[in-house]
């Protein structure tokens, strides 16, 4: 299962294909990282309400899924809490954007989920978003630096469940241009994150690893 949440807020909560069937794959263009323009699955969030699903709307789900991903079940499948990393690194939504930029920098990581009270998703942050949001007005770079996480309008986060198959983790970290994916749990906690380097390293010393049947 996959989620999107927008400023803490879930919009989507699913499986992998009909979180493509929200933009066909063509919404995802190569970023510009422009916090407050990336209308990925605006509309969907917009109009679409979660509904409960029936046992044959979930079996015809799980069964497009298997298509979709042409899952070989003879291979054993590994889960994303398998591989993710569990020692998240994170920030809270009070903190200020040059604390997110030290952090950034101290940890030596790529991006830093947000979260609020109780490690709930709020969002994703990197280098790139920082520094979009100091050319828009870079004479007033300091109020900009002295500004809150919360207070920014961030673009929506695909965050994973723990039982997700990895290999669809995988394809969508591709097709989406998606460096790293938080894990998140029914509660909206997370509890993990999977990057790219965590794929990599679990291919390299997990010998059945199968990403594509």
């Amino acid at each position: 299962m996959f989620a999107i949440y927008n400023n803490g807020s879930v919009g989507f909560r699913s499986t992998a294909d009909n979180l493509y069937e929200l933009k066909n794959l063509d919404a995802p263009a190569e970023a510009r990282l422009k916090p407050d323009d990336d209308t990925l699955f605006q509309d969907y969030l917009e109009h679409e309400k979660e509904d409960k699903q029936t046992e044959q709307k979930n079996q015809k789900a799980v069964n497009a899924y298997k298509k979709m991903a042409n899952l070989d079940i003879s291979e054993e499948v590994y889960q994303v809490q398998d591989i993710m990393t569990k020692d998240i690194i994170y920030i809270d939504n009070k903190a200020s954007v040059e604390q997110a930029y030290e952090k950034l920098k101290e940890e030596s990581v790529s991006h830093i989920p947000i979260v609020s009270f109780g490690k709930k998703i709020i969002g994703i942050i990197n280098k790139k978003t920082i520094l979009n949001l100091l050319i828009e007005d870079i004479e007033n770079y300091q109020n900009i630096l002295n500004r809150n996480l919360e207070d920014l309008i961030l673009k929506e986060v695909i965050t994973a469940d723990p039982t997700a198959d990895i290999r669809s983790v995988c394809k969508i970290m591709l097709d989406f241009k998606i460096d790293a994916i938080p894990v998140v749990n029914e509660e909206d906690v997370i509890v993990g994150i999977v990057s790219k380097t965590d794929i990599i390293k679990a291919v390299s010393h997990l010998p059945k690893l199968q990403l594509w049947s």
